[in-house]
């Protein structure tokens, strides 16, 4: 999703119980940007009511 130039955001691992898919995605390339739980859903309402 990332190569086609789609928004990926990943949990960091600070704020994960358990980070394995995220940390995958970290390893990968995969997210656009990693960020602490709190503060994805704020971005995503950031990003969708531009």
């Amino acid at each position: 999703m990332r190569e086609r130039g789609f928004l990926t955001i990943a949990q960091d691992q600070a704020s994960s119980a358990v980070y394995g898919m995220p940390k995958a995605a970290a390893a990968i390339d995969a997210a656009v940007e990693i960020r602490p739980l709190h503060t994805i859903a704020p971005r995503l309402m950031e990003v969708f009511t531009q």
